[in-house]
């Protein structure tokens, strides 16, 4: 049931005013997305294969699967991984091996979980993890919620405008898309997980994007600062601790909507959509060398 997996060559392809080597580790995956690195290996969900790929350094291949599930995220927790289930509106835990550990259809308190999309680790054995709502630019209904290392899941924040990517910046403060509103906010974290304090951080537009800007995913870069993916582009902008913009790297494809940095912070690992128009939304996954 799984799509043939390829290895393929060296393309070029635009970094800012000036081109950089990337390599295709992946020619033909079906909407990349919610990146994850491993002792080495590249973890990353395919929305429209309904599957978690693994990238071993040699070639890509299958860990986990489930039908109607369209991953969006592979999240390190104590019991191994979390997985974003958009389309079944579900959280999935599995260990290491790829092995079903526990299915969250709601959180504590019985409210369904809508639109499951990314997350990153708490620290502490559980992880936040962004509950976007429907693909609709309407309802402002989008919730992040904690995922304890015991298992309890709460909502601990709500009423965003289509919550998305999701980081812990270097300022221990939580950071998250707001991809409808083109903007990304920030919340203080208390010890037990739950946020408060929540701040404007910065609107795409004033970084010189379009009106349209859908910034999709986040991760923490060097210096406190953070790369936001687009959907509504296949730029990747880097931008400082203070919100401004560092650098913009053009992944060359029609959407850019995630990411993860390598260990040595050389290689910028990119989820590309070349297809957005409708499924299986092709796309690659990109190994791209930064400056």
């Amino acid at each position: 049931m799984f799509k043939s997996l390829y290895l393929a060559a060296v393309v070029l392809l635009t970094a800012g005013p000036a081109l950089a080597e990337a390599t295709v580790l992946n020619d033909r995956a079906l909407f990349p997305e919610g990146p994850l690195l491993v002792d080495g290996r590249l973890f990353y969900a395919e929305y429209a294969g309904h599957v978690v790929t693994v990238w071993d350094g040699t070639a890509n291949v299958p860990f986990w699967g489930q039908g109607g599930c369209g991953p969006s995220a592979v999240v390190p927790v104590a019991a191994g991984y979390a997985i974003t289930c958009y389309d079944s509106a579900q959280i999935v835990v599995i260990s290491d091996i790829g092995q079903l550990v526990q299915t969250y259809d709601a959180d504590a308190g019985g409210l369904p979980l809508t639109g499951p999309n990314d997350g990153t680790p708490d620290g502490q054995g559980g992880a936040w993890l962004t509950l976007s709502g429907p693909w609709d630019s309407g309802p402002i209904v989008g919730r992040v919620v904690h995922l304890a290392a015991d298992g309890r899941l709460t909502t601990v924040a709500d009423d965003l405008h289509y919550a998305n990517g999701i980081a812990v910046g270097a300022d221990g403060r939580l950071y998250v898309n707001e991809s409808e509103a083109g903007r990304v906010i920030s919340f203080a974290v208390a010890a037990d997980g739950s946020l408060s304090d929540r701040r404007l951080f910065v609107r795409l537009t004033a970084l010189g994007e379009g009106p349209g800007a859908y910034p999709d995913g986040l991760k923490a870069a060097p210096g406190g600062g953070f790369f936001i993916g687009q959907y509504s582009s296949g730029r990747i902008l880097q931008v400082a601790a203070d919100g401004s913009l560092l650098a913009t790297h053009d992944s060359g494809a029609t959407a850019a909507p995630n990411m993860v940095l390598s260990a040595d912070g050389a290689t910028l690992f990119v989820m590309a959509v070349d297809n957005t128009a409708g499924p299986p939304y092709e796309g690659r996954v990109l190994a791209m060398p930064l400056d």
